[in-house]
């Protein structure tokens, strides 16, 4: 790789985003990240420092999803953009369209502002969440890259309907006006992993709730589950390969119900889980609370719905090797003891 070669990363105070940051550092990339307000970058050094001590190839600019401000001077010089950045929330908006708006619109103007840049490739982080939703009951067969989640269906929350319609929307304008510009997307699972402060991906509350003893039972819901740090490496893989340009890639492993993570914490870190539930929640008292707590209500499509899907494209075009879920399940427990966010 050449010394010279720059990559900006979109949304570099997220958790998957700092992993990427780090590795491409690690790799001898000159990399630059945005942040809504340059107000804090102290605090995602510090973060980073965690994990990317040596940051003197990486520079800020302040930039929003919703306007066009400071994009083109982030795109300067740029070889490579990981478009990372999208809005994710702990609990579903009122309107579904403060979700999908900022996510569809600011893929658009990354996009856009790639292509005048002459920026080579794009990676896009999409989400199981474009592929996986639509279905009226248990799935049959592993889902691939070929498969869309269908944004219509009732089996479909804000979220998910925003990483659809923005990722079509990006091989849209990629087909329609991209010009010489590539696009990958990335699609992770449910994203664990050693946590880095108190900003973290919302699939890491599966494990920080079960070991507050939030909940009383496992509720019958489950996801593929993958590594913040394999996940890192899956985007930075795809930015080179010539092959996976135009190519969407599954990012996931094997499919994990709360149940099963709540044992493997309690198997392997004994007295430090024990707030960890034993027992399930029954589907039909989940659906009963539904009626009365939005945030039952907000997951309650999921109960009972077994999404498996398959990582083999990722494995034979890009030598992707995603380690155990079991080890980023304990890797992200400790990590919240260690960080403060769970007493135990």
């Amino acid at each position: 790789m050449s010394p010279q070669k720059r990559v900006l990363v979109t949304g570099g105070s997220g958790y998957i985003a700092s992993y990427v940051i780090a590795q491409l550092l690690s790799e001898g990339y000159d990399v630059a990240t945005t942040v809504r307000s340059l107000g804090r970058e102290p605090h995602v050094r510090e973060q980073l420092a965690k994990i990317a001590p040596n940051q003197t190839k990486l520079s800020f600019f302040a930039l929003d999803l919703t306007n066009d401000i400071g994009w083109a001077e982030a795109m300067d010089s740029v070889d490579f953009v990981q478009h990372i950045a999208s809005p994710i929330p702990v609990v579903q908006p009122k309107h579904d369209d403060d979700l999908i708006v900022p996510a569809r619109d600011g893929t658009l103007r990354a996009l856009r502002f790639a292509r005048d840049a002459g920026v080579k490739r794009v990676v896009l982080t999409s989400s199981t969440a474009a592929i996986t939703y639509g279905l009226s009951g248990p799935a049959t067969r592993l889902f691939t890259e070929n498969d869309w989640t269908d944004a219509t269906s009732p089996d479909a929350n804000a979220y998910i309907r925003s990483k659809t319609i923005a990722e079509k929307s990006a091989w849209d304008f990629i087909r329609a006006e991209g010009g010489a510009l590539e696009l990958t997307t990335i699609n992770p699972g449910a994203v664990l992993g050693p946590v880095l402060g108190n900003d973290y991906s919302a699939s890491i509350q599966i494990v920080e709730k079960l070991m507050k003893g939030d909940f009383p039972g496992s509720p019958r819901l489950g996801f593929p589950l993958v590594d913040v740090r394999d996940i890192a490496d899956l985007h930075v893989r795809a930015m080179t390969n010539p092959a996976a340009a135009g190519e969407r890639f599954l990012g996931a492993g094997a499919f994990y119900w709360i149940e099963d993570v709540a044992k493997i914490l309690r198997d392997d870190l004994g007295t430090q889980a024990k707030k960890v539930p034993a027992g399930t929640l029954p589907t039909w008292l989940m659906r009963i609370l539904a009626n009365f707590d939005p945030a039952v209500k907000g997951i309650a499509f999921e109960l009972e719905k077994e999404r498996p899907i398959s990582n083999e494209k990722a494995r034979t075009i890009l030598g992707w090797s995603p380690r155990d879920a079991r080890i980023s399940i304990i890797d992200t427990a400790r990590s919240l003891i260690r960080e403060g966010v769970v007493r135990v």
